[in-house]
């Protein structure tokens, strides 16, 4: 049985230059390759677009805003109202100085090499999160030791009403895998400072930490990236490993046996084996450390749609 949202949502929405399109399979963008349609995907030409289009948006219709979807889980129901997907008119990287500008849905790996090409140090760690700036922006994105706070200089970005604003490091609030703006709030585009040093340098640094991603993490499955948040003072992957749950499996999902913080689908999951098997983890965890784990995954959509709103091809 597929399910599928009817296409009446299409004729409330406001006119676009980019793209609509209703009942669009998300599975495809997901890194764990699961889970239901967006009622309509937005995907803007530009920053102008998306401007107008949230400004004339009716305030009953919600918003979802995706980039590659490397750390999201899509729910098997998919996702209702509209869902947002800065593409490649948001992937352009330029260098100014010792500064980086990048689009929102430019993908963090390449702000990376940019950086390392015009020698500007201190966004090595940008190579270990498989991501996209808008992603890292929202969730104080880090690896390795370093984090997005520790680089940010500016932002611009859209508001659930569509205005433009800019953005101060003040104005972000950062915290751990967190930052203070709004839900409706969407980046466009950021400015990273980094620090002049030799090009050499930088690339074996990058290198060193590809080399331990790729030795200490699934790079190869179909996976979602970090599980878990670290709790204050501790590790999730030794909390997890002493619940014995490295190598544990609900339906086509298991946590990795190469580090546990991670679930992959091992080839035939769902959403619901995915999410089910890492509530599982958060419950085994609690009762054997009393510690509460906090997903660092970002799950949307809903489990399944109502009867009423299901076809049969």
């Amino acid at each position: 049985m597929a399910v599928q949202y009817d296409t009446s949502l299409l004729n409330r929405l406001p006119p676009v230059r980019g793209r609509l399109t209703a009942n669009a399979g998300l599975a495809g963008f997901s890194w764990f390759r699961v889970g239901g349609p967006a009622e309509v995907l937005f995907e803007p030409a530009n920053a102008e677009d998306l401007a107008a289009f949230m400004a004339d948006l009716p305030t009953d219709v919600p918003v979802t805003v995706i980039g590659v979807a490397s750390n999201l889980l899509v729910r098997d129901g998919g996702v209702a109202g509209v869902v947002i997907r800065l593409g490649k008119a948001f992937a352009d990287i330029a260098v100014d100085g010792d500064t980086v500008i990048a689009g929102a849905g430019a993908m963090d790996v390449n702000v990376s090499r940019a950086a390392r090409d015009a020698g500007l140090a201190g966004l090595e760690f940008m190579i270990g999160i498989p991501g996209t700036v808008g992603g890292a922006l929202r969730m104080n994105a880090g690896a390795y030791g370093a984090e997005v706070s520790d680089i940010f200089a500016a932002a611009w970005a859209v508001t659930g009403r569509g205005e433009v604003a800019s953005l101060s490091p003040a104005d972000m609030a950062f915290a751990y895998r967190h930052c203070g703006q709004p839900d409706d709030v969407i980046f466009t585009r950021a400015t990273f400072r980094g620090t002049p040093d030799n090009v050499d340098a930088i690339s074996q640094r990058m290198t060193d930490i590809q080399k331990a991603r790729g030795e200490t993490q699934p790079v190869k499955s179909r996976t979602g990236g970090s599980t878990f948040a670290n709790p204050d003072g501790h590790k999730a992957w030794e909390l997890i490993e002493k619940a014995g749950c490295r190598g544990l499996t609900r339906g086509g999902a298991q946590v990795s046996p190469q580090h546990c913080n991670f679930l992959i689908n091992t080839g035939n999951a769902t959403a619901a084996d995915l999410e089910g098997l890492g509530e599982e983890v958060r419950r085994r965890v609690l009762e054997e450390t009393g510690i509460e784990l906090h997903w660092e995954i970002r799950r949307i959509g809903v489990s399944s749609l109502p009867k009423a709103r299901e076809v049969t091809p």
